[in-house]
């Protein structure tokens, strides 16, 4: 029980430093971040970011699903303060190539040294985007070299045309 909550408060601590643009810890943030952690489709092969300004939501990133689109713009449109959504969020187009690449990613990611710590929770911490054979890596990390042990792994994969990290690391 104790592992399970130190997993959830690790997992939301992440979520909340890998925003972006962020007014430190405003409600609106925080009820934008609840209604985008609550999504029942949002997984580690998605990536969700949000930028505010003024009342005005913008989502970016991609799923793979359209639904999760939608339902992040549905949810978070009902957010009281916010006037205006603007939905950029990119549905990852549909491909049993990158499909099969994704799996392979996950092992290669999470099979790791250290690295199966970042799969806990109910969102993982790093977030594999495979698009068109080419694999970027999202989130936030603990250390720089856990970052570059991600990339590493990532680069590893057969079949992929090239990888990329936008992982952050947790001041």
């Amino acid at each position: 029980m104790k592992k399970t909550m130190l997993a959830f408060l690790f997992a939301c601590a992440i979520l909340i430093a890998a925003t972006p643009v962020r007014a430190q810890g405003t409600d609106l943030e925080k009820s934008v971040l609840d209604a985008l952690w609550r999504l029942p489709h949002y997984g580690v092969f998605d990536n969700l970011q949000f930028k505010i300004e003024g009342s005005t939501v913008t989502l970016i990133g991609q799923v793979l699903i359209p639904i999760t689109k939608s339902d992040a713009g549905r949810r978070v449109k009902e957010i009281k303060g916010v006037t205006q959504i603007v939905n950029q969020i990119e549905v990852l187009p549909l491909s049993e190539n990158d499909d099969s690449i994704r799996i392979r990613a996950y092992r290669a990611i999470f099979g790791t040294a250290d690295l199966y710590r970042y799969a806990m929770g109910a969102d993982p911490t790093i977030h594999i985007i495979v698009k068109n054979g080419h694999i970027t890596l999202e989130g936030v990390v603990s250390t720089k070299q856990d970052a570059d042990l991600a990339l590493l792994a990532a680069r590893g994969v057969s079949g992929i045309f090239g990888a990329s990290s936008n992982l952050k690391v947790q001041k």
